[in-house]
C-alpha cells in the first residue's frame, strides 16, 4: 500500500473518532429529561440602555449619582452649569422692561394724536364757517356793484377773501389728514411694542426651560452603569453625561436553530435559568422572533451549533416581576432560555417558576 493511501486512511479515521467523541459531547451536553413541546437555547440576560445627556453645549457642574446608584424617573442626577443663560435671561427681563415702557409711550402718542385731531377738525370747521360767510358777503357786494350801490374794489376785495378762506380749509383739511396718518402711525407702534413685549416673553420663556433642562433627569427608572463625564468637563449639545440601565425593560436574548424559530409565537411561555443560580426559575415571555437568520456569537453555542444559521429571540422579564426584585437584577448574566412551543405541555418539576410575583 502506498504512502499516500496510508496517510488518507489515517486521516479518516482520526475525522471519525472526531466526529463521534464531538457527538457524545454533544449528547452529553444537551439539555436532558425535556419534553417534546419544550426546546432551549443559550443567552445573556440584557436590558435596554439610556443615556443622559445634555440639551445644550456647556460646562457640568455637579453629578449627583455615583455608579451603580438607583434612581427613579424624574429624579435629578446631574447639574450644568447655568451662569450664561442666567445672564441671558436677565438680559432679556431687562429687554422686556424696556418694551413694555415702549408700548406705554405709543399708547400715549396715540391718545396725543388723537386730541390733535379733535383739534383739527375744529380747525376746519372753524375755516369752513369763514369761507361760508365770506361766500355771502361776496354775493352782496356782486350785487350791489352790479347796481352801482358799491365800488367795484369792495366786490374784489371780498372774491380775495372767500378765495383765502377756501384755502385756509383746504389747509385744514390737510392738517386733519396729517394728524390721521400721525394716528395711525401712533397705532402701528403700539402693535409693534407688544409684538416685541411677546417676543421677549417668549425668550424668557425659551432660556428659562434651558435653565430647567440643565438640571439632568433620569427619564426612566434604573441603575446607573457608568459616567460618561465628569464634573468641570464641557460636553456638546446632546453629549453624554450618565448611562443608565433601565431595569424595567430586561430581557434575555438567545438562539434557537432554524428548525425550531418558526414554531416559536410571541407570548409563548419562557422559562430563564441563570448559571449564577441554577436553582431559581425565572418566567417571561417571546417578545421578538428575528425574520433573519444569522451565525450565533461565539460566546453563546457550542461549536457544532455555531455552524448552524440561527433566529435571534428575545424573552421579556415580567415588569412587575423586576420591581420586587430590583436590587438583585443583573445584566450581562449568561443563562438557558426554555420555550414551550405547546401550551398543552406541562412544565418539568426541576423548570416550575419558584418566584414569587
Amino acid at each position: 500500500m502506498k504512502a499516500s493511501q496510508k496517510s488518507w486512511i489515517i486521516r479518516g479515521i482520526v475525522a471519525a473518532a472526531i466526529l463521534s467523541v464531538g457527538g457524545v459531547l454533544w449528547a452529553l451536553l444537551r439539555p436532558a429529561g425535556l419534553p417534546a413541546g419544550i426546546i432551549s437555547g443559550n443567552g445573556r440576560i440584557e436590558a435596554v440602555e439610556v443615556d443622559i445627556s445634555a440639551k445644550s453645549p456647556g460646562r457640568i457642574r455637579e453629578i449627583l449619582v455615583d455608579e451603580g446608584a438607583f434612581v427613579t424617573a424624574g429624579q435629578v442626577v446631574a447639574h450644568m452649569d447655568t451662569d450664561v443663560l442666567n445672564a441671558q435671561k436677565a438680559e432679556a427681563t431687562a429687554q422686556l422692561a424696556q418694551a413694555s415702557n415702549s408700548i406705554e409711550i405709543a399708547e400715549s402718542q396715540v391718545a396725543q394724536q388723537q386730541s390733535n385731531r379733535a383739534a383739527a377738525q375744529a380747525g376746519v370747521r372753524q375755516r369752513e364757517a369763514e369761507l361760508s360767510v365770506a361766500r355771502k358777503r361776496l354775493t352782496r357786494s356782486t350785487t350791489l356793484s352790479q347796481e352801482g350801490a358799491t365800488a367795484v374794489q369792495e366786490r374784489d376785495d371780498d372774491q380775495a377773501r372767500v378765495e383765502g378762506a377756501a384755502a385756509a380749509v383746504e389747509a385744514a383739511r390737510a392738517q386733519l389728514a396729517a394728524v390721521d396718518s400721525a394716528i395711525t402711525t401712533a397705532r402701528n407702534q403700539v402693535i409693534g411694542a407688544r409684538s416685541q413685549v411677546d417676543a421677549v416673553r417668549a425668550t424668557i420663556q425659551r432660556i428659562q426651560a434651558d435653565i430647567q433642562d440643565s438640571d439632568l433627569k433620569a427619564p426612566v427608572a434604573g441603575r446607573i452603569q457608568y459616567r460618561v463625564a465628569q464634573p468641570g468637563e464641557v460636553v456638546a449639545g446632546g453629549g453624554r453625561v450618565l448611562n443608565l440601565v433601565n431595569l424595567g425593560d430586561v430581557y434575555m436574548t438567545f438562539f434557537l436553530p432554524e428548525t425550531v424559530a418558526g414554531k416559536v409565537a410571541i407570548g409563548s411561555d419562557v422559562h430563564l435559568v441563570l448559571d449564577a443560580a441554577p436553582d431559581i426559575v425565572i418566567p417571561a415571555k417571546v417578545s421578538f422572533v428575528a425574520d433573519v437568520a444569522q451565525f450565533t456569537p461565539k460566546t453563546v453555542e457550542t461549536e457544532t451549533e455555531r455552524q448552524k444559521l440561527m433566529f435571534r429571540v428575545k424573552a421579556q422579564i415580567d415588569r412587575a416581576l423586576l420591581e420586587r426584585y430590583i436590587n438583585k437584577v443583573k445584566t450581562g448574566l449568561p443563562g438557558v432560555a426554555y420555550v414551550r412551543l405547546d401550551t398543552g405541555t406541562q412544565w418539568p418539576a426541576n423548570l416550575t417558576v419558584n418566584v414569587s410575583r
